[in-house]
Formats: structure tokens, sequence, C-alpha cells
């Protein structure tokens, strides 16, 4: 198993608001897709994944309208 630090990041699409909502903790898991899926609960409109060049994997979700973006930095 893989051990990750996870960024979840949650923008604030309301007009004149940058601020956006950020948790960090520590995961492990083989499959951050996977783990992504089970911690978004319902249904999921859309979900994407990239490996980013310094080995980080993005995945990003949408489900009920709001986007959320997870990113997983290798330890």
């Amino acid at each position: 198993m893989a051990e990750y630090e996870l960024v979840r990041e949650i923008p604030n699409l309301c007009r004149n608001n940058q601020m956006r909502d950020v948790f960090v903790s520590e995961v492990e898991c083989d499959d951050p897709v996977a783990y992504v899926r089970s911690f978004v609960k319902g249904r999921i409109d859309s979900i994407t994944s990239e490996t980013l060049k310094d080995g980080a994997i993005a995945v990003y979700v949408e489900s009920a309208g709001l986007f959320q973006k997870f990113l997983f930095t290798p330890f």
C-alpha cells in the first residue's frame, strides 16, 4: 500500500469570492481513484485523473453540482 498526503480542495464558485475549502490528511491506498469513489457518496457525474510530473496524482470529481480536486502526493 502506498502512503500519500491528500489535499482535498473545494473551490467556492460564488461571484467575487476567491476562497477555497482545503482539507489535508494522510491516507494509505493502492488506487487513488477507487479511494475517491468510496469517499464521495452518491452519484458521481464525472471523475478524471492525471499523474503529474512530480509523481502526484490529481483526481477531479463532479458530484451533485459540486466540483472537488483531490491531490495525492507520495511520501
